[in-house]
């Protein structure tokens, strides 16, 4: 699982349902829901 940053709980939760997207300048990101408050999650790289 990859984990991330949840602003809303302020600690590293794993992600629910991570996917992998390409932002506009062409770097690698993953993006998820926290599986507490339902946040949506943001983790730029691998």
């Amino acid at each position: 699982m990859t984990t991330g940053y949840c602003v809303k709980c302020k600690k590293k939760q794993e992600m629910k349902d991570p996917k992998p997207v390409t932002m506009k300048n062409g770097r690698k990101a993953t993006k998820g829901e926290c599986p507490k408050c339902g946040t949506k999650m943001f983790k730029i790289g691998g």
